[in-house]
């Protein structure tokens, strides 16, 4: 029994052209001057990122889901597609654009005069570029053809692919060809649909394309919109990479779209409730809380107490003392306990006191810097009545430009004190409401007053000039700087009474009382002369009064 002849198994694979030339002579249809035509698809299925269609061959075709720009599509809707080529896994490439397909010289021309878009196969890649079969062989130079390297450009070989004749010399037979400008006119078109679709208040999900200081790119369907960094969480974030990357899926609120300039700003933080809804209720006045310094400016610092919510120490609320800059006292991401001084809901403001929180050093200020106390401190400022100094943390006093010197006039504190100086001072008063101190340096220094006084008793005799009387006083000099008070008997004063008065010449003081002193006391048989001023007298100490700085005498 003979074996029935071999039979070569019929071909399966049909190559594009073929399936095509076929489908065209199934469907034909009368050509028109409207030049490139399409054909029929039904919409079999839709997929996260396609539509798969029927178009009449073995194999489906597949159309991109940003084809569509937003607009609605289901299974079993018609639509009208050209063919671009195959894919990898054998779909064919669908377009909604026309595509011709030039078969000669004549359409060629046709295609280039009409700047239709048409479709090839890529050959080969060649110097420069890539060749390509669009009925004849064409150029299609490397800038042109939508890929960045050689690699994709290897990619790209036998594929189909649209394209543009961009210069066609019939007689050499020289056709270049683009398909970039092709690419980007199909994503243009797709980007105005999408654009049209948009609006604002719409919540759409996207792919994040790229990360910039300043925020984040999001595809959000083919086009871009513009994630800022100042919209992505209620709390501050210094980089966007801190919490997104690049092919992250994502969903965000349309802030606003710019039709003129032809962006759309994002937001993902307006998705979740503002932290200052509960602010108001949270937060209350005289609270102590805590917080991250987020920044620092010349007028303050600002505090993060929750994310999105932040409160202000402004620089006069930091120390009881004077704050010259804000980042001598607090850091950048330090964390600090502060007194809540104020809320503004409709603000949406919180005022916050660092030095609150440390207590008032005024406080205790009246017990510690009592009247009559010695105390130190450094010279903090200056004015032109005197200069301050700093006693404690918060507590400063100011020394009268009257109480520096005990023995010279002076006409600027600068002149005998320095910024930084430690000085000893007397405090002379305090006043705890107006929060001020009265301090002096001359009245801690040993005047010839104190000397003399330290140098007595009462009961000494010493000799003196009149200066004044007046009545049942009288003004004495004892030396250069130091009076006494001398109070006058009855009889006495009757008699200074009737005498006429005069300002005694202090400039001869010294050598009248010198001459005096080595003349002797006056003889106690002669009879007293009537006191007036100018006399040399001898006179009794009665009171040495160190602190009040006081001396009282009667004549002798």
């Amino acid at each position: 029994m003979s074996n029935p002849p071999e039979t070569k198994p019929a071909e399966t694979t049909e190559s594009f052209d073929q399936i095509f030339s076929q489908y065209e002579k199934d469907h034909a249809r009368p050509k028109t001057q409207d030049g490139p035509r399409q054909i029929d698809g039904t919409v079999i299925s839709i997929t996260a990122d396609s539509v798969l269609l029927d178009i009449g061959f073995k194999t489906e075709g597949m159309l991109p889901l940003t084809a569509f720009a937003g607009e609605t599509v289901k299974p079993g809707d018609k639509l009208l597609v050209s063919v671009k080529g195959r894919d990898p896994e054998g779909y064919y490439e669908l377009s909604r654009f026309k595509i011709a397909q030039p078969t000669d010289w004549s359409s060629l021309q046709q295609a280039f005069a009409a700047q239709a878009t048409i479709v090839g196969r890529v050959t080969g890649v060649v110097k420069g570029g890539l060749s390509v079969d669009v009925g004849v062989r064409a150029f299609m130079p490397a800038s042109r053809s939508g890929t960045r390297d050689a690699a994709e450009m290897e990619k790209l070989v036998g594929q189909e692919i649209t394209c543009r004749i961009i210069k066609l010399e019939v007689e050499d037979e020289d056709v270049v060809v683009d398909h970039r400008v092709v690419a980007e006119e199909e994503e243009r078109v797709i980007k105005d649909r999408r654009f049209a679709d948009l609006k604002e208040g719409d919540l759409v999900r996207g792919e994040v394309r790229s990360l910039a200081d300043y925020g984040a790119f999001v595809d959000i369907g083919g086009v871009d919109g513009l994630l800022h960094v100042s919209d992505i969480a209620w709390s501050r974030v210094q980089n966007p990479a801190d919490l997104l990357a690049v092919g992250q899926k994502v969903e965000a609120k349309i802030l606003k779209i710019d039709p003129e300039k032809r962006r759309i700003s994002l937001g993902l933080k307006q998705l979740q409730a503002h932290p200052w809804d509960a602010a108001a209720a949270k937060y209350k006045t005289g609270e102590r809380v805590r917080g991250s310094v987020t920044r620092i400016v010349e007028f303050g610092a600002f505090v993060e107490l929750e994310p999105g919510v932040e409160g202000l120490i402004h620089i006069s609320e930091m120390a009881w003392s004077k704050v010259k800059k804000a980042s001598d006292v607090v850091k950048t991401g330090e964390t600090v306990e502060a007194v809540i001084l104020g809320v503004n809901p409709a603000e949406r403001r919180i005022s916050l006191g660092l030095k609150q929180a440390l207590g008032d050093p005024w406080v205790e200020a009246a017990g510690r810097f009592s009247a009559g106390s010695q105390v130190e401190g450094a010279i903090t400022r200056f004015t032109k009545f005197g200069a301050f100094v700093q006693l404690s943390e918060g507590v400063e006093g100011l020394i009268h430009i009257s109480e520096i010197s005990p023995d010279k006039h002076i006409h600027h504190p600068q002149d005998v004190l320095k910024l930084g100086e430690r000085v000893k001072v007397l405090v002379l008063a305090v006043d705890k409401e107006k929060r001020q101190l009265k301090l002096s340096i001359k009245q801690l220094v040993p005047s010839s007053l104190d000397e003399y006084i330290a140098e007595r008793k009462a009961g000494d005799t010493v000799s003196g000039r009149v200066i004044e009387v007046s009545g049942a006083q009288a003004r004495v000099e004892l030396g250069e700087g130091i009076q006494a008070a001398c109070r006058l008997s009855g009889s006495t004063a009757e008699k200074e009474e009737n005498q006429p008065q005069a300002k005694a010449d202090l400039s001869s003081l010294t050598s009248m009382l010198q001459a005096r002193w080595k003349g002797g006391a006056a003889s106690s048989a002669s009879k007293p002369e009537p006191l007036q001023a100018g006399q040399i007298r001898s006179f009794r100490i009665t009171r040495l009064d160190a602190d009040a700085k006081k001396i009282e005498v009667e004549l002798a």
